[in-house]
């Protein structure tokens, strides 16, 4: 596992994004694990995610994309922090755009807010967390729609490897399959237990056996490999 990977799986956890324990998720599913990237929320923090996107951003798409678009709300700050990642990083210059909930109609007008997106632009979409592949279904028209644009692909923080609304492959499988674009992940969930598993991060362990344990029941049930 490349060590900026490794990096990332301790930042989450350090940054309570990433914890452990007993979790009701919005699907309804009990979850041995919970992610809320609204919890980074220093500059510190949306600096170093910034960078840890664009490196995988980096890794997995390379720099053949002009626009990073993030879907409302969350998106909004992690395409932003990683555009200037990018540019710092990489000397490349791409655009930000996200979407509104609601169109408005004085100003600024529209739906979207940064970036326009027109004809010929390639676009990579920014996301949190995927766990049914629903907020694509609302993201892909709404880039779509602004013109003759090619979808380069999906980069989310974790994948976290269960079933999506098809309840067969995995949510970031269905979104391939569906709209024939790559998602990627910056680590999995096996990259999280591997690295984690009895092993301290800052004197805690965070993946003890008990939680190990509830890992594997959980992923007996909802997992995908």
């Amino acid at each position: 596992m490349e060590a900026y990977k490794q990096e990332f799986i301790e930042f989450m956890v350090d940054s309570q994004v990433l914890k452990f324990g007993e979790f009701t998720l919005k699907s309804g599913r009990k979850s041995p694990f919970f992610m809320n990237a609204g919890a980074y929320v220093t500059g510190s923090q949306l600096k170093k995610l910034g960078e840890y996107y664009a490196k995988a951003i980096h890794d997995n798409f390379g720099d053949d994309f002009d626009i990073l678009f993030g879907p409302a709300y969350k998106g909004i700050p992690l395409s932003v922090a990683t555009v200037i990642a990018y540019s710092e990083l990489y000397g490349k210059e791409i655009r930000y755009c996200s979407n509104r909930k609601e169109v408005k109609d004085h100003g600024d007008v529209g739906i979207l807010l940064g970036s326009k997106i027109k004809d010929g632009d390639r676009v990579v979409i920014i996301e949190d967390v995927t766990t049914s592949g629903k907020s694509i279904e609302e993201t892909f028209p709404i880039i779509k729609a602004q013109g003759d644009v090619v979808i380069k692909g999906l980069m989310v923080s974790l994948n976290r490897m269960e079933k999506g609304l098809g309840g067969e492959k995995s949510a970031l499988d269905e979104i391939k399959e569906k709209y024939g674009i790559e998602a990627r992940a910056i680590v999995t969930m096996d990259d999280v237990i591997e690295h984690l598993y009895n092993k301290e991060v800052k004197g805690t362990v965070v993946i003890d056996d008990t939680i190990k344990a509830a890992l594997d029941e959980y992923y007996k049930q909802y997992g995908i490999k």
